[in-house]
């Protein structure tokens, strides 16, 4: 096939403003760079993202595999958030962005000023993306998750392991990679119907939600706000076979990696 090995440079030109940490937002946009989009990494000025420094590198002081593995191809840029000039050059960049990538605590970008109705206003034409733990609209929407939690609290461990057998955690990260990757496919769908519409749109996936993707099937990607019925497709998941249900798990006082 003519072209088999040549780099997939199907988003050149599509601007992507990062500000995702550790991995379900950074391997979205790895994802990304990877298929040709320029991507601006910002990064905390006081020693940058905390992934820098999680397990080793190929040298002391180097940055650690962990983080190259989900942030090649990548820009990055330091900001001090909390400061108006860093806000500012934030939205500026947000301006020209066509994509916009964040994992934040839930509140937490609102509290900084740089929510879905400001940065629209900025810019129509942007695709707001957004990962969280649970997501909005339900009843945990304001806990916070890490991939073990998703992982439990979606089912995926209860359908993992001997039959009758405890719960077992899967050893590829589906709560935060899988979770990255069906972000990076909203997005791509939001930049196609951006060529219809002239508008971009706000895009959110739960962790939670992920697993129930691989568990059950179905995208999860969603409107914020909209009704969901998790409770329900977890009890289901339940009632389907297996007896593990404790991995579908009440989160609350998790807390991230």
């Amino acid at each position: 096939m003519d072209g088999a090995g040549a780099a997939p440079n199907c988003l050149d030109g599509v601007r992507v403003l990062d500000l995702s940490q550790f991995e379900a937002g950074p391997s979205c946009t790895e994802a990304l760079a990877w298929l040709g989009a320029e991507v601006v990494k910002v990064e905390n000025p006081k020693g940058g993202e905390p992934g820098r420094t999680l397990g080793s590198g190929p040298q002391p002081g180097a940055d650690a595999y962990y983080f190259m593995i989900y942030n090649a191809n990548k820009k990055s840029a330091t900001v001090d958030l909390k400061s108006e000039r860093g806000l500012q050059l934030v939205k500026e960049m947000a301006k020209r962005a066509d994509v916009f990538v964040e994992n934040f605590a839930p509140g937490a970008i609102e509290r900084l000023g740089l929510g879905w109705e400001v940065l629209h206003a900025l810019n129509p034409r942007l695709v707001y993306a957004q990962v969280k733990g649970f997501g909005e609209g339900g009843p945990y929407e304001n806990n916070l998750a890490f991939d073990m939690i998703a992982q439990a609290c979606g089912g995926t461990m209860a359908i993992t392991g001997e039959r009758d057998g405890r719960p077992c955690k899967p050893g590829p990260t589906l709560g935060d990679t899988g979770t990255g990757m069906l972000l990076a496919i909203g997005i791509l769908g939001a930049l196609y119907q951006r060529h219809t519409t002239g508008k971009g749109r706000r895009l959110q996936i739960a962790m939670q939600d992920a697993q129930l993707q691989y568990t059950r099937g179905g995208l999860c990607l969603h409107q914020p706000r909209q009704p969901r019925a998790l409770a329900a497709a977890a009890e289901g998941h339940r009632a389907g076979g297996s007896d593990r249900g404790s991995a579908l798990c009440d989160p609350r006082g998790a807390r991230p990696a």
